[in-house]
């Protein structure tokens, strides 16, 4: 069982165990839990889909910064 097994295995414990929800609430959060990182992956993508519209130098920098980083890798 590798980290995120277990850390989705806890997520769901504790989303059973310590919900004052009707059990029905608590099985359907202890479920779709990890869907909250894939929020944050989307909002964090948005906004800097945004920045490099709305700031152009920092387009650039993050395409040096990327490039640089891929180069090195």
């Amino acid at each position: 069982m590798n980290i995120t097994e277990i850390v989705y295995v806890v997520g769901v414990v504790l989303g059973l165990v310590c919900g004052d929800a009707q059990i029905a609430h608590r099985v359907t959060l202890a479920v779709l839990w990890p869907l909250g990182l894939v929020a944050f992956v989307v909002t964090l993508g948005v906004l800097l889909v945004a920045a490099l519209v709305a700031f152009p130098l920092f387009a650039g920098a993050l395409l040096a910064a990327g490039v640089a980083l891929w180069a090195f890798l």
